[in-house]
C-alpha cells in the first residue's frame, strides 16, 4: 500500500465520522468545487484529469451524502453545474486540515530544503511519465492528496 494511501490509526482516532465517510475522489472534487460558487462537470473532469463520466458517479455521491447540490443552467436547462452545500463547504477545511496533519505525520520530520526536493523529484517523476490523471482510488477513504502536477 502506497504510503499517500496510509492513515495512521492514532489519527484516524481524531477526527469526526462526518471526514470518514468520504472518499479521496469525493475530497478532490469537492476541494475544486470550493475554489467556485458552482461549476459544470466538464470542467471539473477538465481540471482534474478525469472523466465526465467519473465526475458524474462522484457528484451522484456527494448529492446522496447532501455535500453537493446540482442546478441547472440558468440559459440552457440541459446543462448542470454543481455547488457545495453548506455541510460540503465546512467539511473542505476539516478535509484540508486531516491531509495536512497526514503529511505532517509522514514528513514531518524532513527538512524544509529535504520536502522542497521531495516535491521536485515527484513532480520531475510525472513530467517525465507524462501523467495527467489523478492517480485515485475511488474506494480508500479519506487520507491524503498531494498535488504533485504543479
Amino acid at each position: 500500500m502506497p504510503i499517500s494511501r496510509t492513515l495512521p490509526t492514532p489519527l484516524s482516532q481524531r477526527v469526526s465520522p462526518s471526514v470518514l465517510r468520504v472518499t479521496v475522489a469525493e475530497w478532490v472534487v469537492m476541494r475544486e468545487l470550493y475554489e467556485h460558487v458552482s461549476v459544470k462537470p466538464s470542467a471539473i473532469a477538465d481540471g482534474l484529469g478525469m472523466t465526465r463520466g467519473a465526475i458524474s458517479k462522484l457528484a451522484d455521491r456527494l448529492e446522496a451524502k447532501s455535500l453537493v447540490a446540482r442546478t441547472a443552467d440558468t440559459t440552457d436547462r440541459r446543462y448542470q453545474e454543481l455547488a457545495l452545500t453548506g455541510a460540503g463547504r465546512a467539511l473542505v477545511p476539516e478535509l484540508s486540515a486531516l491531509a495536512d496533519r497526514n503529511d505532517n505525520e509522514f514528513f514531518g520530520h524532513l527538512t524544509s530544503a529535504d520536502r522542497a526536493g521531495l516535491q521536485r523529484i515527484l513532480q520531475d517523476v510525472v513530467r517525465q511519465r507524462g501523467l495527467r490523471t489523478v492517480p485515485i482510488d475511488t474506494l480508500s477513504r479519506i487520507d491524503t492528496v498531494s498535488d504533485v502536477r504543479q
